[in-house]
């Protein structure tokens, strides 16, 4: 195979979607979502596979991952809504935590250009609504950062999911040219 077959191609989606995956990760484990942890955790695992099944020429690595790539194309998707208030969801709510504890985003605070105020009393809106205020002074808003990191991984699994699809039929077309050799 050459070097820009869509064996080599899918290596470096793949290789991408790891890296991607992992920082994703380590911003979900610095805001304590779990459920985000515990998906990017078994798409980093599935991610793996799909390397090595590209690398040591196993399609049925890939035909997991393909299977998988549906599953996080629809959690990227339910992420971008949940973050934009599409469809009845709101980013207020606790499907990040389980409802395990009231954390949030790690980039609500700690954004690009985002003024961190040591009195957390500042944060309050006033003493009859304790409705909690964004964080002043943003480049941009934390719901933005988390549908870029959603989209970006909406791009990438959707181009793996092509990519996928071609490598394993050039892989079953060269096994059954074997076959009858």
């Amino acid at each position: 195979m050459g070097c820009c077959s869509g064996r080599c191609v899918l290596i470096f989606l793949c290789t991408l979607q790891l890296i991607t995956a992992l920082e994703r990760q380590a911003f979900d484990f610095l805001g304590y979502q779990w459920t985000p942890i515990l998906v990017n955790f078994f798409h980093i695992i599935v991610v793996i596979l799909g390397l090595f099944g590209a690398i040591q020429y196993h399609p049925r690595y890939i035909i997991l991952y393909v299977a998988w790539t549906v599953l996080w194309v629809a959690w990227n998707i339910f992420i971008c809504c949940l973050y934009l208030d599409l469809g009845g969801l709101s980013k207020e709510s606790d499907y990040m935590s389980l409802g395990l504890t009231s954390h949030h985003s790690w980039w609500k605070d700690n954004g690009p250009g985002c003024e961190n105020r040591d009195l957390p009393a500042a944060k309050w809106q006033s003493d009859d609504s304790p409705a909690l205020i964004s964080t002043l002074g943003c480049v941009l808003e934390y719901q933005y950062i988390e549908v870029l990191h959603s989209a970006l991984q909406l791009l990438i699994s959707l181009l793996g999911f092509v990519i996928s699809c071609y490598v394993v039929s050039v892989f079953n077309e060269e096994e059954d040219t074997y076959l009858y050799k």
